[in-house]
């Protein structure tokens, strides 16, 4: 079927009152201490969309669809933002780092991202595929578009944006360059764009924060509860936004899972967390991700969150 990558209007995001940024931490604040770790304690098993130590998902036969995106003309690839000058704006001095999960092209380079590279606690694989809808609508390409829109939606608010990657390169980056990419543009906030592959049946969003984790390279010491925060702002404002329920199958109905196997947070010196959207294997969920307007309600939502937390 066709997919609407129709480009995102330019839409400043919402102002917050101190209430909206209250009720954004209340609402999940079950999940703001921890959620249940990578054991999957009561959950099923992480999908695809998390990190690459998931498993991935079958992929439907067929030559997936390239994305074509919502990039703006001055894009210029991996670790930057839009070449225009940024307006003036709450964000201003703000740096925000967007992590599209995986990249499109990791399916012509399996070689190259079943390398393990050290994530502080072990090692695990350099990337994977991703998941996608079984129709083939695939995790990368959703993971680009909700990040462009996301990018234009902070950008509107004189944040400086920087992306991970823009499909700009043949593979990846690995999960321990991702994590290095935030933390040396010293970022005030990353997000990791995902969506799950679990099953049919298992539906909505849910926000993962790195566990407190201290091994070779990885101390998460003095980021775990800032980003704690920054997951607790994103899931309320996410919810209000999309009108999508927390995850019904991890987290226990919190919208927040906590987590210590996954390199591109064990890694981060930066509040970071990633995000996964709604489960692609579920039809009903598929209809959303596969929704262009869904997907600009779901940046919106990431957006709010985002400036709560830069703001608070």
């Amino acid at each position: 079927m066709p997919y609407d990558d129709s480009p995102p209007p330019t839409r400043r995001a919402r102002p917050l009152s101190v209430a909206a940024a209250l009720a954004a931490v209340c609402l999940t604040a079950a999940g703001c201490g921890g959620g249940p770790e990578a054991d999957g304690s009561g959950a099923a098993a992480p999908g695809p969309g998390a990190d690459a130590a998931s498993s991935t998902a079958p992929t439907p036969t067929g030559k997936q669809p390239e994305p074509s995106g919502t990039a703006s003309p001055s894009d210029s690839g991996s670790g930057s933002g839009s070449a225009k000058p940024l307006p003036k704006g709450p964000l201003t001095g703000r740096t925000v780092v967007i992590d599209p999960g995986h990249n499109p092209r990791n399916r012509d380079h399996t070689r190259e991202i079943n390398e393990k590279v050290d994530i502080g606690t072990g090692r695990k694989e350099c990337d994977t595929t991703g998941t996608s809808t079984d129709d083939g609508y695939a995790e990368a390409r959703f993971t680009l578009d909700v990040s462009h829109r996301l990018r234009t939606l902070l950008e509107a608010e004189g944040a400086r944006v920087r992306l991970t990657h823009d499909a700009d390169r043949p593979f990846g980056p690995c999960i321990d360059e991702r994590a290095r990419i935030g933390n040396e543009a010293k970022a005030d906030a990353v997000v990791s764009v995902h969506a799950d592959g679990s099953a049919v049946g298992n539906r909505g969003f849910h926000v993962i924060l790195p566990a407190g984790v201290k091994g070779g390279g990885a101390d998460t010491s003095k980021i775990v509860k800032s980003s704690a925060d920054l997951g607790a702002r994103i899931a309320g404002h996410f919810v209000r936004t999309t009108g999508s329920a927390p995850s019904n199958y991890i987290g226990g109905n919190t919208g927040m899972d906590t987590r210590n196997d996954l390199g591109g947070l064990n890694l981060s010196t930066v509040p970071k967390v990633f995000v996964e959207c709604g489960n692609m294997r579920d039809p009903k969920d598929a209809a959303l991700l596969t929704s262009a307007s869904w997907r600009q309600k779901a940046a919106q939502g990431l957006a709010d969150g985002i400036t709560s937390y830069l703001k608070g």
